[in-house]
């Protein structure tokens, strides 16, 4: 039985949160329809949380208040996309409410999940049902409702989790462009896979890779891109910043100015700075406005039309793409013949001649969706002619993949 949660503990969460969010973004990328179909929620509630997760691992803290403080800090500031944003603000509240306390028992706990989930509700400009709002705040009710008359916290958050999954189950039944896709809530996903996470701390079991679980044969839940059309995504820049405050020009002028220009607004109104989230067509205008609060520390800016076509584009291919043979022991290594070389990973043939024309000496298929491995990434690498080989990812999904390959090629 667990009666409290200290600092030690929720740091060991986050890590736990963060290894199950890693290990399994592409299956909630799989999901990503609403509100835009361009396939990113996985990447970024896992780059989200990996924010919290780095900077709890550089010390170690006195009181939960203060390890929940720092993690919530850190996922405002690193938080990509709706869902991270939405993700940093379910910690922002929950940290808000532990704030001065050593530990947490279940009652407390659950109060705090849920100050977070109200923080979330009041910090999305139209809340919508059937999403990571829905599973959270369901979930969140079944704590509350167990913390009335019991103090087990392992107990607590199975409740929690089995709501979570209920919940998660009907949103399918809630969202009109999730029931057009079939499948349930990405986000709502991503924070199931959370909840998991932190009911395995608690029973003292941590996070158990599951191997080879990308490679898994058995079928999964995910949505057809290519049912969705370019043209249905009316905003198409997903735009985000964080503006420190110099001034004490009130945010919610900026919040209204938002919706006027767009949709998805959240606006987090922290002590010293302002971190908005907003798709648009205009991202030029949004960004001349925020600089009349202070000055621009972060900008993020992504085009969801060109996203969506990747991931539309990159099942055609995956669908149509011959099967790879395997490597002959002569073709895994290549002996230099130039100073440097080039592997560009794309999608499609038409992107692949693109890159060939312009020097490319090998091509990896993948993209937004079907992501290389750092092994598949490695062999084009090692098959290049040149001393120096660039490897040109050409989606943030593939950066960390291609990263790895350095120490294995030095």
């Amino acid at each position: 039985m667990r009666e409290f949660i200290d600092a030690a503990l929720f740091s060991e969460i986050i890590q736990c949160a963060n290894a199950a969010l890693g290990q399994n973004k592409q299956l909630i990328n799989e999901l990503n329809v609403f509100p835009v179909p361009d396939g990113d929620t996985g990447t970024n509630m896992s780059l989200t949380m990996g924010a919290a997760a780095a900077e709890l691992s550089k010390k170690t803290f006195p009181t939960l208040g203060e390890a929940a403080s720092c993690a919530a800090n850190a996922m405002l500031r690193g938080a990509r996309g709706n869902s991270g944003v939405i993700l940093s603000l379910l910690f922002r509240g929950l940290a808000k409410r532990l704030k001065g306390c050593e530990t947490a028992d279940a009652k407390l706990y659950a109060e705090a999940m849920s100050a977070g989930v109200d923080a979330a509700y009041k910090a999305v400009m139209k809340p919508a049902e059937g999403t990571i709002l829905t599973v959270s705040r369901v979930s969140t009710s079944a704590a509350l409702e167990f913390a009335e008359h019991g103090s087990d916290l392992e107990l607590m958050l199975s409740c929690a989790c089995e709501s979570a999954a209920e919940a998660l189950a009907d949103t399918i039944n809630l969202n009109p462009v999730l029931k057009r896709a079939g499948v349930v809530d990405a986000g709502g996903k991503g924070y199931l896979f959370i909840l998991e996470a932190t009911l395995s701390v608690l029973r003292g079991e941590g996070f158990v890779p599951v191997e080879g679980q990308e490679e898994a044969d058995e079928p999964r839940e995910r949505a057809d891109f290519s049912d969705f059309s370019t043209g249905e995504i009316a905003f198409a820049y997903c735009t985000e910043f964080i503006v420190g405050r110099e001034n004490g020009k009130d945010p919610a002028l900026l919040r209204g100015y938002l919706e006027s220009l767009g949709d998805c607004v959240v606006v987090v109104d922290d002590d010293e700075i302002i971190k908005v989230h907003v798709h648009t067509n205009v991202p030029g205008n949004v960004l001349t406005e925020a600089l009349t609060y202070g000055p621009l520390l972060k900008v993020k800016i992504e085009n969801m039309r060109e996203q969506h076509s990747e991931m539309a584009g990159g099942e055609a291919a995956h669908a149509s793409a011959p099967a790879e043979e395997p490597a002959t022991e002569e073709s895994e290594f290549a002996e230099p013949e130039k100073p440097f070389g080039a592997v560009a990973v794309c999608a499609g043939e038409g992107m692949a001649e693109l890159f060939r024309e312009l020097g490319a000496d090998n091509i990896v298929t993948g993209g937004q969706t079907m992501n290389p491995s750092t092994e598949d990434i490695l062999r084009a690498v090692n098959r290049t002619p040149a001393e120096t080989v660039f490897v040109l990812p050409n989606n943030k999904n593939i950066i960390m993949a291609a990263e790895q390959c350095v120490p294995m090629t030095e």
